[in-house]
């Protein structure tokens, strides 16, 4: 077995070997005939991306196991050697990072590194252009989470830096070989997740593999809890990387090519990593779930993962030689206007048949979506397994809202609000006023907090972090009515009337950016307002009446701008694409503020209902437990109010 302080550097020689191998066999570094960026660009970006992912791997990992599986009482040099591990691998993660964004610039500019004026161009079209920024933008995360490490986080603290680290991995996607697919925001989605789930996997078992000795009594408690999430990993990784093949694999001939083969390859290493890990979960945590202290179960233990790390290690260097390999489907550059500023072809005119039977699946969000649904719905199971009830009422509107915005994002809706105004803002309505009350009503944080273990191993498991979250200082500030409602208020106007709308019609980028906000923005506002989860305390039913009542008031304002402007606002996007079936591009922002103030007040009504109802429960509540307490104290407190004014009627006679 190989010494656990040379398995790093063994995985990172082994990886750029591979990568080597697998790019001589392509081709991938063959010298171009016309702007070529020279050797250094050639070979050095397949060399600093496999590294730069193995740092990255560490660092995720890393402080994985630092901020959630090391058990609270673990000894503080631990936690210690989690934020070490972290500090310098992220340290090499930012470097590579910024050397591969520099040699990515020489291959799209076609120019040698150090070339005439070739420091000024990279500086400047580095953060003009997306396949350029994405990397850079990555390469500053990683300086961020490399600094924060390098301050000695304790748990909480690097519970934190782990999810800094997987945000700074996901614009890696935009620039990595799905951002040229036919389908390019189905690809992209997929390799985040591939890249996302590779990382906490592999780095998660490659940092246990460098504390094995150290972890002590606390080993079997972090292998059971990395366990399950490896699980998780292996099927985000398997599928992501089913659906980006499909995507660039016209038929099954196109395995015998060389792109075809190194995705074998591939898929057989993924195979090989699936096999040693179930034997580990059959074999290895069976034997030390009966005895953690199981010298010969542990010696597997840490001899299966050094071989699944180096198999990872040969999984990466396949990775990174096939996102230089040209797939058999390369996508051609569209000279359709809407093709090449959306990435989808104009849909037909739009009619009621569209709009309810046009689909275009939106793999992330409906995969989220479904998770969901079934997450809540093992939950709720869970319940009335051990004898618990829950209100069917509220699943049905977690379901329905989850249904509903499968079929906003992907339906007609969704097609139709990338090219048109006014569809567009009924998408936005939807996400950000009707889907969220439908959310919150269905109070999945308090179905969580029934349905989830109290962990007591004293690790952070997904209970933990979820009330940490809901009760925290930020939450607070932002679960504030008049706070949240500022929020919404001012994004609304900053997201029509800059440069946002136009970014999000444009770019997939924009795109997840405008949903994710409309809906997490909408849904703590109808949590501010009328949610039933455990959270900050809830301002007084009066006070949210007058807090709903001013946002509604403000939206109709800002939809009767809409309807009576006469300036079109998206920028030059709907005058480029051109529709037919939409002649007047103003006519139609116009029907948008129609849509927008319309539409609003249907959920707004909805909500005056639902603190109006709680108003009315809350008063009856507070009169029968003055009931109670008067037929148990003979009415004292009226009597002593009789008394007192009584009092006070004697005292005018006296003086009169």
């Amino acid at each position: 077995m190989i010494d656990r302080r040379l398995l790093a550097p063994c995985a990172n020689v082994l990886a750029v070997t591979v990568t080597t191998l697998a790019v001589v066999f392509s081709g991938a570094a063959t010298p171009l005939e016309l702007l070529d960026p020279g050797p250094a660009a050639r070979w050095g970006l397949p060399i600093t991306r496999t590294v730069h992912d193995l740092a990255a791997a560490l660092t995720v990992g890393a402080l994985l196991v630092g901020g959630l599986l090391v058990p609270e009482s673990s000894t503080s040099q631990r936690r210690r050697r989690t934020a070490s591990i972290a500090a310098w691998s992220g340290l090499v993660w930012a470097l590579a990072g910024a050397v591969h964004a520099v040699l990515a610039y020489a291959a799209a500019a076609g120019v040698p590194v150090g070339a005439p004026g070739f420091w000024t161009g990279a500086w400047k079209f580095t953060w003009d252009l997306e396949v350029l920024r994405a990397p850079a933008i990555t390469a500053v995360g990683a300086a961020i989470v490399s600094a924060w490490c390098f301050l000695g986080p304790r748990r909480d603290g690097q519970a934190w830096a782990f999810f800094g680290s997987l945000l700074a991995l996901w614009p890696l996607a935009l620039a990595g070989h799905a951002a040229g697919s036919p389908d390019h925001e189905t690809a992209v989605d997929s390799l985040a997740v591939h890249l996302i789930s590779v990382a906490i996997w592999v780095g998660g078992l490659a940092t246990i593999c460098l504390l094995w000795t150290s972890l002590g009594k606390a080993t079997a408690v972090v292998l059971e809890r990395f366990s399950k999430i490896a699980v998780w990993c292996y099927v985000a990784v398997a599928g992501s990387g089913v659906l980006a093949a499909l995507l660039r694999l016209g038929s099954p001939g196109d395995l015998f090519s060389k792109y075809g083969t190194l995705l074998l390859l591939k898929a057989a290493v993924l195979v090989g990593l699936g096999v040693l890990g179930d034997r580990q979960r059959r074999k290895v945590l069976a034997e030390l779930a009966k005895d953690p202290k199981d010298a010969p179960a542990k010696s597997l233990a840490v001899r299966l993962a050094s071989i699944e790390v180096l198999l990872m290690a040969v999984a990466i260097g396949l990775a990174t030689a096939l996102a230089r390999t040209a797939p058999p489907i390369v996508d051609e550059e569209s000279t359709d206007p809407v093709t090449a500023l959306t990435g989808y072809p104009a849909p037909p005119p739009i009619s009621a048949s569209e709009i309810f039977f046009s689909w275009r699946t939106q793999w992330l969000f409906t995969t989220a979506a479904l998770v969901a649904i079934g997450v809540y719905l093992a939950w709720v199971r869970r319940l009335y397994r051990r004898g618990d009830r829950w209100s069917i009422g509220r699943t049905i509107s977690w379901c329905s809202g989850w249904l509903l915005f499968i079929f906003i994002v992907d339906g007609g809706p969704g097609v139709y609000g990338r090219v048109m105004f006014s569809a567009h803002m009924a998408e936005h309505m939807m996400l950000a006023m009707v889907i969220p009350i439908l959310l919150v009503r269905g109070a999945g944080v308090t179905l969580a907090l029934r349905a989830l273990p109290k962990r007591q191993d004293k690790t952070l498991g997904p209970r933990e972090l979820l009330l940490a979250s809901v009760h925290s200082k930020v939450m607070t500030v932002v679960a504030n009515p008049a706070i949240i409602a500022t929020i919404v208020l001012g994004t609304l106007v900053m997201f029509y009337f800059t440069r946002w709308f136009e970014f999000a019609l444009t770019t997939h980028t924009g795109h997840l950016t405008m949903v994710i906000h409309f809906m997490l923005s909408g849904y703590l506002f109808a949590w501010a307002l009328v949610g039933i989860d455990p959270g900050p305390r809830k301002w007084p039913a009066p006070v949210r009446m007058l807090v709903l009542l001013v946002t509604v008031a403000f939206h109709a304002f800002f939809g009767v701008a809409l309807m009576t402007g006469t300036q079109l606002l998206g920028g030059e996007f709907f005058s480029r694409i051109q529709l037919s079936y939409v002649p007047d591009l103003l006519i139609d922002q116009q029907r948008a503020g129609t849509v927008a103030w319309g539409v609003g007040e249907v959920p707004a009504l909805v909500l005056t209902m639902l603190i109006a109802y709680e108003w009315y429960r809350t008063d009856n509540r507070d009169a029968k437990r003055h009931e109670r307490q008067a037929e148990r104290d003979g009415d004292a407190e009226l009597n002593a109010y009789n008394n007192y004014l009584a009092g006070l009627r004697g005292g005018r006679k006296e003086q009169s």
